[in-house]
């Protein structure tokens, strides 16, 4: 039932029951009153009848009592003091021994006793509601006995007065209950259709006006709107910025709820995991294959913390820790360390390749410095020892500048300024200081450049990347061997091609020749005098310039060596 209704019937019931009240309340007021008039006119009426009655016996009293009874239209009654009916204006003489012994009468006992006594009940001879008022005479008491149909066709008339206002009443109420339960229900009904709108989100439409309860509640409902829209706006906005967050971190993320069902997988996760995009991922311990991931799953699960675990998977290595949620539920946090554990193996192998390269010429210097202090050593052996020394100590230093130059790049300490370069004159240059060495080699040289062409480029950048290739290329070259370079105009600048015809790299060596101290014959390498570092410095000095540096070569075939200058782009 709707609150209208409800107020409806509610009013409406208020109306009826207030309208029964004043019925029976008339009722009885009115009957109690005009009973109080009839007994006051029975009882003078009575008091008449015993000074008519008074002194009559026998055939003379029953005529005078059925005399005055039909005068007064009352029921006169004349009982001794055994309680027997001597007399009644009702019946005649030889009925009245049938009739029943009066001595239990209230009036009657009260007659007796020298009072006036009064009472209304169903009279047993007549078959009716009457009045009854008894005076004591001589040798008993006279009763007057009256119905009240006078009583109740008033009552009854006042009945039917008030019954008829009381439909008017209700006829009045319907109508006012009616426009009340509508002026009532029709302002909650919109509050409430107010309110559904705020649970769905929705703008609701809340009317204020007014002073009243509800007037004060539609405008405390538009305050709770404007609060909660404001605290939704920024929940939404704080879990879209989460959710950027979450997606944009490299680290993976996955959220699990306290039955482990995933319910966040954010990129990254996807990516570690090798999961597509659009693919749903499967329960929390699915996920893993490793046992002790797993069991850290289990354990943020329980609402235990987990550190961080080392796990391998699909060639990669990550770190894997799992927090607890507060409601239940965790989060797993899946970190790639795999490019830390590369770097961390570069810089092992970094240390020992230095230190391994610096071992030697330390080991050859510490030999030859103890053995001249021990000894008294011709000039000659003397000088040869010295030569040695010195030519260790250069080797160091050339590794020590190799280093700083290398560390430099990669430090981006140092960046190219690029400017325009005759490049035949540049080859030329550089070549002229490794002539001798190659002169010594029996290693010829030829240049097919020509005379306009020219490079964008560091200078001091350019000469070393030259130098250092050059210099392999002589090193690397048995006696009778050749080194050319040649120019060439490529689709995206200046492609240099540095030929030899040296002992080569094997193929499965080739992807690795730019890396720092990578050697194809370390013992060759080291006994030429090379630091390993000539090429690692070629690559980084031309992906500064934004080129890019190759290699073919076969064992046995001579290597190639090219190097991609860009231009700079046209204004």
């Amino acid at each position: 039932m709707t609150l209208g209704r409800k107020l409806f019937a509610s009013y409406l019931l208020v109306v009826a029951a207030s309208t029964v009240a004043l019925v029976v309340a008339a009722d009885r007021s009115l009957r109690s009153r005009l009973l109080r008039e009839a007994t006051v006119e029975v009882t003078r009426e009575t008091a008449f009848l015993v000074q008519a009655v008074d002194g009559h016996r026998g055939a003379a009293l029953d005529t005078l009592v059925h005399r005055l009874g039909r005068t007064t239209e009352r029921r006169l009654t004349v009982i001794d003091t055994t309680g027997l009916v001597i007399a009644d204006s009702d019946f005649p003489a030889d009925q009245l021994p049938s009739l029943e012994n009066h001595a239990t009468r209230p009036e009657f006992r009260a007659a007796l006793h020298g009072g006036t006594g009064t009472n209304l009940r169903h009279s047993v001879s007549t078959g009716r509601w009457e009045l009854k008022v008894a005076m004591p005479i001589a040798g008993g008491a006279v009763r007057v006995s009256t119905p009240l149909p006078q009583v109740d066709a008033v009552v009854s008339d006042a009945q039917n007065a008030v019954l008829l206002g009381g439909l008017l009443a209700i006829a009045v109420g319907v109508v006012l209950a009616l426009g009340f339960a509508r002026s009532v229900s029709r302002p909650l009904v919109r509050l409430r259709d107010a309110s559904q709108a705020i649970a769905h989100g929705d703008r609701p439409v809340i009317d204020t006006r007014g002073r009243d309860e509800i007037a004060d509640l539609g405008r405390a409902l538009r305050s709770l709107e404007e609060t909660l829209s404001r605290r939704v706006g920024e929940l939404e906005r704080e879990r879209s910025e989460t959710a950027a967050l979450i997606a944009s971190m490299v680290e993976g993320v996955i959220a699990l709820d306290p039955r482990g069902t995933v319910t966040t997988f954010n990129p990254a996760a996807r990516r570690l995991l090798n999961l597509a995009p659009d693919a749903a991922p499967p329960a929390a311990l699915e996920l893993f294959r490793a046992r002790a991931a797993r069991e850290t799953v289990e354990r943020a699960l329980r609402g235990e913390e987990s550190p961080g675990l080392e796990v391998e998977f699909d060639g990669r290595t990550a770190l894997l820790s799992g927090h607890p949620l507060p409601g239940g539920g965790a989060v797993l946090v899946i970190h790639d360390i795999t490019g830390l554990k590369r770097l961390e193996a570069v810089r092992r192998d970094f240390v020992a390749n230095v230190s391994h390269e610096l071992k030697t010429p330390l080991t050859v210097i510490r030999g030859y410095a103890e053995t001249l202090m021990a000894e008294d050593a011709p000039g000659d052996v003397r000088r040869g020892f010295l030569e040695k020394v010195l030519a260790n100590a250069r080797r160091m230093q050339q590794l020590v500048d190799d280093l700083l130059d290398l560390s430099r790049i990669e430090s981006h300490a140092w960046s190219p300024q690029p400017e325009r370069i005759a490049l035949a004159p540049l080859v030329h240059e550089v070549w002229a200081t490794l002539k001798p060495r190659a002169d010594a080699a029996g290693v010829t040289f030829a240049a097919e450049i020509a005379g306009d062409a020219s490079l964008y480029a560091d200078p001091q950048g350019a000469r070393q990347v030259l130098l250092n290739v050059l210099d392999n290329s002589v090193r690397y070259t048995p006696g009778g061997g050749r080194v050319r370079v040649r120019a060439l105009r490529a689709a995206d600048g200046v492609e240099i091609e540095i030929t030899d015809t040296g002992i080569g790299i094997p193929g499965e060596h080739l992807p690795r020749i730019f890396e720092r101290f990578y050697r194809v014959d370390a013992a060759r390498s080291r006994e030429l005098g090379g630091t390993g570092l000539g090429l690692a410095i070629v690559k980084h000095l031309v992906e500064a310039h934004g080129g890019r540096v190759g290699a073919e070569s076969a064992l046995g075939a001579g290597t190639t060596i090219r190097i991609v200058f860009p231009e700079p782009a046209a204004v």
